[in-house]
């Protein structure tokens, strides 16, 4: 485990620190730490940062209400730099975006398809909005709205099923599982939630079996 005072801060006694989203792995900013404001931020387990431009101490957050929730916190070989993935409590930059990354210099080619970015683009979709988005549009009308639209694509599901219909299943189980993350984004449900209540399931279910075995 490597310790505060493993760290090599440079000669104006800083540390770059990249932070990122914990459910996404979607750079949201990069700060500076000093050795006082990491301190408080393994204690907090909240973002600290040194601000260069106001020479003081910044709690990320204090101000906003946009805390940044630290999960791990991670050397580079040299220990010259930290990687702190976070789960933040409203957008990292300044300007109101998500992430301070997003001015591309060189578009990537089309990214291939995954449930973490699709839970990023809809929640973008709930904290920043677009004017025409149907996702937008189901966050304005709320939470019931978003209920309705996963009971009316769950009796879709079960009667393209029925029918024995295997491509309109599929169809129907694909508008059900985003109408499901549109609901996860707005109880603020993560993608990694899910996927630690089935490891539990998982868990138990491998003890169950052994004693049975016994």
């Amino acid at each position: 485990m490597v310790k505060v005072e493993d760290i090599k801060f440079d000669e104006k006694g800083l540390v770059p620190a990249i932070v990122v989203d914990a459910d996404t792995n979607q750079v949201l900013t990069l700060a500076y730490m000093n050795e006082e404001s990491l301190r408080i931020s393994l204690e907090k387990r909240l973002t600290c940062f040194w601000s260069r431009s106001r020479q003081e101490l910044w709690l990320k957050g204090e101000t906003s209400g946009n805390y940044q929730h630290i999960v791990s916190i991670t050397a580079d070989c040299d220990r010259d730099a930290l990687v702190v993935k976070v789960k933040p409590d409203g957008p990292a930059c300044h300007l109101g975006t998500w992430s301070c990354f997003d001015y591309p210099v060189l578009e990537a080619e089309q990214e291939a398809f995954s449930y973490e970015g699709l839970m990023e683009l809809i929640r973008g979709r709930k904290t920043e909005g677009k004017e025409g988005s149907y996702t937008t549009y189901l966050f304005e009308k709320g939470l019931d709205k978003i209920l309705k639209k996963v009971g009316e694509e769950s009796t879709e599901v079960i009667i393209a099923a029925k029918a024995e219909d295997k491509a309109e299943t599929i169809y129907e189980i694909a508008d059900l599982a985003y109408h499901v993350m549109v609901l996860m984004v707005e109880a603020g449900i993560s993608l990694d939630d899910i996927k630690s209540e089935l490891a539990s399931r998982h868990v138990i279910d491998h003890k169950v079996k052994q004693e049975k075995m016994v």
